[in-house]
């Protein structure tokens, strides 16, 4: 099969002009009668008319006596009226039918019991009063809902009460959804014990895929996997088509590849519109028709199928059964650190977002396509324009928010360095019962420590040792965020050491086997604090970093190092015990570290931030910390210090 070029990639304007504009916003899906009381969040497909009048009868509107009203005039307090129940009044509860004759009620408050016949009145009635008339509501025949009209709970009660037990709305648009790709096995199978073979990937795009078409109001249906053989990628899209669907979405082979045979079979059987649209992730889309019906063939990596499926996919369903589309929620945010973006792309960056004072900031997340947790962990999505060369941190810019703004208010910033303890500490903080989330971004210490001085966020992770003192974090503090008052609490302490494989292959017992030429390092980035205490290391054991193969090979988390030492990309990496014991790595114990929380002192007194003390003081905190190894939180949430503006240490 030969290899697809993109030759003629449109503009995402341009590709969504060339899409929208062949399945017009006026078509719609067929038409289905649904019970009345079914019919919540559906949009009708005709005008809906009363048929009965609401009410239906003169209906008291409080609970008192009916009359009429001619014959209580001259009635007044000094000259109150006798009236005889059954003939001048009848009781009446509210909601209940006048009797014929009756035109106006009095409250019952109004009333005086003179015995079990007579009631005394001290006011008139005029006619009407407290009456609700025939067709007060609706009167039969009248307009309830015009075509196109989204029924809302509260609509349920007007088509009851006008007679409408049933009406004519937009179907659901079904959506056929067929994964491809050879390496792909089913996640059921291996819910079930099926073992994942070297090569093979849990599919689950189109579990994905099949959540946001029901958050559209549509009906997915998930097909098999179809392997890479364009006979059966073909033969399954025709099925598709060919079936009550009425948008079909092709997942994966419709990149450039070699073996990416979809936009080939699509156009054997359709019409190719759109091969590759200028954003990022999300390129590779392709935008097709077959048989009248629009087929979309979306990009294979996560993060780029979903964003594909906001662009192209998300407004058909919505237009196809008449559905308003919801407003994207948007505000303006500062971003922590300069984001360069590719001239002639126009890019879509997940971030996440907090207030920090009185604006907001985003700190970007990793550009991955493929990876799912930029968008479970985002608060928003920057959108970088096509003719942009990328934003600085001096500009305020616009994002879409993927979580309500109202929870931007109870989100803490912590930038710095990583720790899972950080992680148990977002999870714990919410089983408390407490509505705070926790938006990490890790940048090493050193960066944490200048997103404090930026004001970019309201704590710092930092376990940077002052090799001259052998204290923690307090020199840097005053070194790079002068003109800050920043409070430091403890978190915990922690065991960083070598990780290494399984039964330790190479027989690595310290930092001087990093120079063998048959062992492979893989570091963290410079400014991380295992980074200070590795050069530190290396500097008390004589050893050039040049002597170190994989000295310049960088991760950014101790579970990216350990992740690299279990795959085999490295023999070995600086990094805690934690990480290691979750991979079922090896260890060589190298130091016990101070890893501690930075807050600028003016933010103590806000809530979210006291509840993160408080969460990491509480001893089910400590427990789970204790669990993970390698861990002493016997002090977390503690305070340590204080280090004035430009001042040394009070502690």
């Amino acid at each position: 099969m030969k290899r697809q070029v993109y030759l003629s990639m449109k503009s995402l304007e341009e590709a969504k002009e060339i899409f929208f504009s062949r399945f017009h916003p006026a078509r719609r899906t067929d038409s289905e009668r649904v019970n009345s009381e079914d019919s919540a969040d559906r949009v009708t497909a005709e005008a809906v008319f009363a048929r009965l009048s609401a009410p239906l009868h003169h209906v008291s509107a409080m609970d008192g006596v009916a009359v009429r009203a001619a014959e209580t005039f001259g009635a007044t307090e000094r000259i109150p009226k006798t009236l005889e129940l059954g003939r001048d009044a009848v009781w009446v509860n509210t909601g209940q039918p006048l009797p014929p004759g009756f035109d106006a009620v009095i409250m019952v408050e109004k009333v005086h019991e003179m015995d079990d016949s007579r009631l005394e009145i001290r006011g008139p009635a005029y006619p009407w009063q407290h009456v609700r008339k025939v067709g007060e509501d609706m009167v039969a025949t009248q307009l309830l809902f015009p075509q196109n009209h989204l029924i809302r709970p509260y609509d349920i009660g007007a088509l009851i009460s006008g007679g409408i037990f049933s009406l004519n709305v937009w179907q659901r648009p079904r959506v056929a959804i067929i994964p491809t790709g050879s390496e792909l096995v089913r996640h059921a199978d291996v819910k079930q014990g099926q073992p994942l073979k070297q090569g093979q990937v849990i599919e689950y795009n189109s579990l994905v895929l099949a959540a946001l078409v029901r958050e559209c109001k549509g009906t997915a249906i998930i097909y098999d996997v179809v392997p890479d053989v364009p006979e059966d990628i073909r033969a399954a899209v025709t099925r598709a088509v060919d079936s009550d669907a009425h948008v079909v979405i092709v997942n994966a082979g419709s990149s450039a590849g070699s073996r990416d045979y979809t936009v080939h079979m699509i156009r054997e059987i359709g019409e190719i519109m759109v091969h590759g649209v200028a954003m990022m992730p999300g390129k590779p889309t392709i935008l097709a028709a077959v048989k009248g019906k629009p087929v979309i063939g979306n990009p294979g990596y996560a993060v780029s199928a979903a964003l594909s499926f906001d662009q192209f996919v998300r407004p058909l369903l919505y237009d196809l059964q008449g559905y308003p589309q919801p407003k994207d929620e948007i505000i303006r945010v500062r971003p922590t650190r300069d984001i360069p973006s590719k001239l002639g792309i126009e890019e879509f960056l997940r971030v996440n977002i907090g207030k920090v004072d009185d604006r907001y900031v985003a700190t970007p997340l990793a550009r991955a396509a493929g990876s799912i947790t930029t968008l479970t962990r985002a608060e928003g999505i920057v959108r970088i324009p096509q003719l942009s060369e990328g934003v600085t941190q001096d500009q305020d810019i616009e994002a879409r928010l993927l979580v309500p703004e109202e929870a931007l208010k109870q989100t803490v910033v912590i930038i710095g360095s990583h720790d899972i303890a950080i992680d148990i500490l977002a999870d714990e903080i919410r089983r408390e019962g407490r509505h705070i989330r926790i938006s990490s971004g890790n940048v090493g210490s050193l960066g944490g420590i200048i997103a404090l001085r930026k004001r970019t966020c309201h704590m710092a992770g930092s376990h940077l040792l002052d090799t001259e003192t052998g204290e923690y974090n307090l020199s840097y503090i005053r070194r790079y965020a002068k003109g800050i008052a920043i409070t430091v609490f403890h978190l915990t302490l922690r065991d960083q050491g070598l990780m290494v494989a399984r039964g330790n292959p190479k027989g690595i017992k310290g930092i001087e086997d990093l120079t063998r030429p048959e062992v492979s390092f893989v570091n963290r980035q410079a400014g991380s604090g295992t980074r200070v205490l590795f050069d530190y290391r290396l500097k008390q054991a004589g050893i050039a970093p040049d002597a170190i193969k994989g000295y310049d090979h960088e991760e950014f988390t101790h579970m990216a190092v350990a992740v690299d030492v279990l795959s085999g990309a490295a023999d070995c990496g600086m990094g805690i015990y934690a990480a290691a014991r979750a991979l079922d790595l090896d260890f060589v114990p190298i130091v016990r570290e101070q890893y501690d929380l930075l807050i600028p002192s003016r933010l103590l007194d806000q809530a979210p931030v006291q509840a993160v003390l408080e969460t990491a003081r509480s001893p089910h905190f400590r427990e789970r910390v204790m669990a993970l190894g390698g861990y002493d939180p016997s002090e977390s949430g503690e305070f340590f210090a204080e280090v004035e503006e430009n001042e040394d240490v009070a502690a």
